[in-house]
């Protein structure tokens, strides 16, 4: 018979917010946690994500300021601009629009692996452990039981006790296929995506993040993500480019790192030429493409059940239109600690946890959805009206997000 591993707390996932759970435990003083990962090795992939003030004032209480600072952008501004490059409007971000704690632009997979580094650092270096995936799990008399298959080794299935598990395991989620295997179901947002990294020799003034959009609602994001590469006078950036009702395979498995090509997502912006920034050139230049539909899923009645329970992009995955993702999983990550930390009954933290944090997400996964809707909405109004209409969206959306913070 196979003898489990004891510990409190299994993190199902190494990703931003499962290493930000374990990091943010450890604050707590709760050191028994195993992180399992699928991966067999843990690499710095993807391209750029932005982080919200709210998120990275938990990350710089977590210690992880000067290494965010030495490693993203402080965003300074956000610029709407129709498809020929002129602004339609400018928004003040992070410390420039008066929040304590700046928005960072950064490279999701360096973010990552400064998370990584902490965690052996902190926890101990056997804390993550890779090439486990958690298969299953069942609540015991006194605690959780949990199953996971190794990807070598003829995928031999490992077990670990303990007080909680937490399905931290994404888009994908095999906790979240346990928990709920009713609703899994990815809705389509019928537009395809198109991510990459390009450096340039200058982008603005460096701190500066653009949407622009034609009258199709065909759209370009693009902003600055690389502090070393600012500090060797270029511009690393980070390009999203969203394209309505194209022909989409949706038989494909939706995944953030699925590869692209430059032909299929170019003609769409060949004549979108800034002065300042060739779109066409940006676009060929990029050392990658990644492609996925935008998908989320419907909001969950509940997250968990006992012992087990969801967090980031597992327990309620939304619309990139705001760039929440990654900051909500880290609020997520702090809460869960915090109530874990606070309350001697893992039950009732876990219930309460979820209470805290399951109405707001809720909200912002309804807000994206609005928001992309009036969004390409207002693509199609003359520029004059364009300009009230971001600001009312913007800040609308920006109270919704405020009332997720972390108290």
């Amino acid at each position: 018979m196979t003898t489990a591993t004891q510990t409190d707390i299994v993190i199902a996932g190494a990703g931003i917010g499962g290493l930000t759970t374990a990091l943010a435990l450890h604050a707590q003083g709760i050191e028994r946690v195993v992180v399992l990962e699928s991966a067999n090795e843990i690499r710095p992939l993807g391209v750029g994500i932005n982080v919200q003030p709210a998120a990275i004032a938990q990350l710089f209480a977590l210690g992880l300021g000067e290494a965010i600072a030495a490693t993203g952008i402080a965003t300074r501004e956000l610029r709407y601009l129709d498809h020929a490059g002129t602004t339609l409007w400018t928004e003040p971000r992070g410390l420039a629009a008066g929040d304590p704690h700046p928005q960072y632009a950064i490279h999701r997979g360096e973010l990552q692996m400064l998370l990584l580094a902490a965690v052996r650092e902190r926890l101990g270096a056997d804390t993550v452990r890779t090439g486990l995936r958690v298969q299953d799990f069942e609540h015991t008399r006194t605690g959780i039981r949990v199953h996971a298959q190794e990807r070598g080794n003829g995928g031999s299935t490992v077990s670990f006790e303990a007080t909680a598990l937490v399905g931290a395991d994404g888009l994908h989620s095999a906790v979240r296929a346990r928990l709920h295997p009713d609703r899994c179901e990815l809705l389509p947002a019928r537009i395809q995506m198109w991510r990459g990294l390009t450096e340039v020799d200058e982008f603005l003034d460096g701190r500066s993040m653009i949407v622009a959009n034609d009258d199709r609602s065909t759209r370009l994001i693009a902003y600055p993500c690389s502090a070393r590469h600012a500090q060797h006078g270029r511009a690393l950036i980070n390009w999203v480019c969203m394209v309505p009702d194209v022909a989409q395979d949706l038989t494909r498995e939706a995944s953030w790192d699925c590869s692209g090509q430059l032909k299929d997502v170019l003609p769409y912006f060949a004549d979108w030429k800034f002065g300042w920034l060739d779109v066409p050139d940006l676009l060929s230049r990029s050392t990658q493409i990644l492609e996925y539909p935008m998908v989320d899923r419907d909001p969950l009645p509940r997250w968990g059940i006992g012992r087990a329970t969801l967090l980031g992009d597992a327990a309620h995955l939304m619309y990139p239109v705001g760039a929440n993702g990654a900051s909500q999983a880290i609020l997520d990550a702090v809460s869960l600690a915090n109530e874990l930390g606070d309350n001697s009954d893992t039950v009732e933290a876990l219930q309460r946890y979820e209470a805290v944090r399951r109405p707001p997400t809720t909200a912002i996964v309804q807000a994206n959805r609005d928001r992309d809707t009036a969004e390409r909405a207002i693509a199609t109004r003359p520029d004059p009206e364009k300009t009230a209409a971001l600001a009312a969206i913007t800040s609308s959306y920006r109270s919704i997000v405020d009332r997720s913070h972390v108290r």
